[in-house]
């Protein structure tokens, strides 16, 4: 009986796990230097933010177990965005601040990616919704070819079984190196 305060929940071991994976690609060199992501702190935000939000997408269904995945994915996320601003130094008093901000930045990301990805939605949408958040101009050259690589991995992700996701298995697409 007391062992099972022990337990480890498998939702956030596979929600830790998406949330490195989410992490590893938005890492990639390929989105600083084929699609010209800044490669700043906000770029990054911007990048991790996307491929969790790609993620996410994919665990809103009824899926055993996908909801909660997804949350404690979310969790992983924002817990790591917190221990972050810590180790940059930003005091205990404004953490929670930057925090809020980051959510909303999040949720406001992730409306406008979701219209933008919907069947009637042109690429010409997702790519002034990429060039808006990411290199902070709606007409930006390079966030064409970005939203072909969204694309392409929102279609890869949904391709995969919900069940690995949420095991805590994602395989993103490989990117293009060629402009």
């Amino acid at each position: 009986m007391i062992m099972s305060f022990f337990r480890k929940d498998p939702a956030v071991d596979a929600g830790d796990a998406l949330y490195a994976a989410a992490v590893e690609q938005a890492r990639s060199a390929a989105l600083y230097t084929d699609f010209d992501v800044p490669d700043t702190i906000e770029g990054r935000f911007e990048m991790i933010t996307l491929h969790v939000y790609l993620i996410l997408r994919c665990l809103k269904g009824d899926e055993a177990g996908a909801p909660k995945v997804g949350q404690k994915l979310f969790d992983a996320m924002f817990q790591n965005m917190d221990d972050s601003l810590r180790e940059l130094g930003v005091g205990d008093l404004s953490v929670g601040k930057k925090i809020r901000k980051m959510a909303e930045n999040f949720y406001g990301r992730v409306g406008a990616y979701e219209d933008a990805l919907q069947a009637e939605a042109n690429s010409v949408m997702l790519a002034q919704t990429l060039g808006r958040n990411v290199y902070l101009d709606p007409d930006s050259q390079p966030a064409n070819r970005l939203a072909a690589y969204v694309r392409a991995t929102a279609l890869a992700i949904k391709a995969q079984p919900v069940s690995r996701l949420v095991g805590g298995i994602v395989q993103f697409p490989m990117q293009e190196t060629n402009r």
